[in-house]
């Protein structure tokens, strides 16, 4: 039997802690999640691989050093409202559980809805939720967010999402198409948006931020 343990421990200190995460609270969690148990069971053998993991067709885990970077740019606090945009099987809402007050996990898929919820029940989880809907879209209802946490690429400036964050509100994506992404931080002051590049990074696209083809005369 896979020595999971072992594999989790040595993600951490080969991926996070050697891509420059110090952050005491992302390191705890995300030594004692069992990341494993949110992969398909085909697929466990890569669950502490440093490559994305396609959960369901176009639905991707991704990777835990780029994770833990985008975790630590977002400069969690415990009283911290979070929405969780693309949350897959629910292994982003159950670390961020750990580290915020409040956790809104948004899935478009309904088998990974399912999933991702019993996962977070059997954890007990008691801080976080899973909800349907469109990622473009968020979740308007609940806002504002002091945190707004996205699980894959965007092409497009995630403006309808921007508009839902709280005064000081955060907002992590990595931004721009394939190896030309840059893992990116806006910040909402007092009504007016403005961002800085955290690291370069690259992610798997979430449905609905793809850069709209250009016309063709």
């Amino acid at each position: 039997m896979p020595n999971y343990s072992a594999q989790r421990a040595n993600m951490v200190a080969s991926q996070v802690l050697a891509s420059g995460v110090f952050d005491e609270r992302i390191l705890a969690a995300m030594r004692t999640m069992e990341r494993e148990r949110f992969v398909p069971s085909g697929k466990q053998a890569l669950a502490y691989a440093e490559q994305a993991i396609e959960l369901v067709s176009g639905r991707y885990l991704m990777d835990g050093r780029t994770f833990a970077l985008m975790l630590q740019a977002a400069q969690i606090r415990a009283t911290d409202r979070v929405l969780d945009v693309g949350c897959g099987t629910g292994y982003s809402t159950a670390i961020l559980a750990e580290l915020a007050g409040r956790v809104i996990g948004l899935e478009q898929d309904a088998d990974l809805v399912r999933i991702a919820t019993e996962q977070l029940e059997q954890l007990h989880a008691r801080n976080a939720a899973i909800v349907q809907g469109s990622f473009a879209d968020g979740l308007r209802g609940q806002a504002p967010y002091d945190v707004i946490f996205l699980n894959g690429g965007v092409e497009t400036e995630p403006r309808a999402l921007l508009s839902q964050l709280a005064d000081g509100g955060r907002l992590v994506a990595v931004v721009g198409p394939g190896p030309e992404g840059r893992a990116t931080v806006f910040l909402n002051e007092r009504g007016r948006i403005g961002h800085r590049i955290a690291f370069d990074a690259c992610l798997p696209l979430l449905a609905g931020f793809r850069q709209p083809a250009g016309f063709v005369f």
